[in-house]
């Protein structure tokens, strides 16, 4: 079973007898992608660890009804960005008040303190000035930028359309250069 196509491992997943393998193997297929993915978003491993624990539950469970409409992948994408949000919108209330050209301090704090960041100082002013980006467009500039997700993709994750994602992206990139004095 071992590097199995989605499709293959989907009807192993509704077979009683391999379900159990099957789930196993999607997990190991995708469970660091969707950690680094979650990782940006959260930014603190321990909080990047529960968001991507609670994606394979809700994969989990919710799997039955996956009716292959979107690839195995983007659907697990969707699930990852909505639980690492809603993490973030539980450990913080006040998020929508943060000022937009400051970074939300929260994720800077652990952007600064995490020990598994092992950032050379461009990198930290970088991971600084995304910071300081509108959460959706944090969301489409990581997802494009460092994941390579097609807008496409992109755009059945976060239910938004191409042409909005592309200029979030444009906008978030404009900013992440004026804020590094890039321009």
């Amino acid at each position: 079973m071992d590097n199995a196509t989605d499709r293959v491992l989907l009807e192993l997943f509704r077979q009683p007898e391999t379900r159990h393998e099957a789930f196993a193997q999607i997990v190991r297929k995708y469970q660091e992608r969707i950690y680094w993915h979650i990782r940006k978003i959260v930014i603190a491993h321990a909080d990047a660890d529960d968001a991507t624990q609670n994606t394979f539950i809700n994969a989990w469970t919710g799997l039955d009804g996956f009716r292959a409409d979107a690839s195995l992948y983007t659907w697990l994408y969707r699930i990852a960005t909505n639980e690492a949000l809603s993490l973030l919108q539980r450990k913080d209330k006040h998020r929508l008040e943060t000022p937009i050209d400051s970074p939300d301090m929260h994720l800077l704090h652990h952007l600064e303190s995490d020990s598994y960041i092992d950032g050379n100082e461009a990198q930290l002013k970088l991971q600084r000035a995304i910071l300081c980006l509108p959460e959706k467009q944090r969301l489409v500039f990581n997802m494009r930028y460092f994941d390579g997700v097609k807008y496409d993709d992109m755009s059945e994750i976060l239910g938004t359309s191409v042409g909005a994602l592309k200029a979030s992206y444009h906008h978030a990139v404009k900013k992440i250069e004026q804020l590094l004095g890039l321009n």
